[in-house]
């Protein structure tokens, strides 16, 4: 039996899932402004990913990498959700931090 794919099925599940309140939070800090951070993460990890010859660890991080930049567009969308409404708006946060 072959279980990789299943582990690493698993792996983008939790990734998916860890990703999805790190952006909640970055952005009800930071607002969209941290963007940057998301692709430099993202540019690491998916340089990291074509170094390591290991192809589970390389296929692991290349997830990561595309999760971070996924999250990219997540800020902006989330920026959205809070302007509906639908998520709490950071009274300490500034308004000019959120372009």
């Amino acid at each position: 039996m072959n279980w990789s794919g299943i582990v690493l099925g698993m792996a983008v599940f939790a990734c998916i899932g860890l990703f999805h309140p790190i952006v909640i939070k970055a952005e009800y800090h930071f607002g969209t402004g941290c963007w940057w951070v998301f692709a430099l993460c993202g540019a690491g990890f998916l340089t990291a990913s074509l170094l390591i010859p290991d192809d589970h660890l390389s296929t692991l991080l290349g997830v990561i990498a595309f999760s971070c930049f996924w999250s990219i567009l997540e800020l902006f969308e989330q920026k959205k959700r809070v302007e509906k409404g639908w998520f709490p708006k950071n009274p300490n946060k500034e308004e000019s931090s959120n372009h």
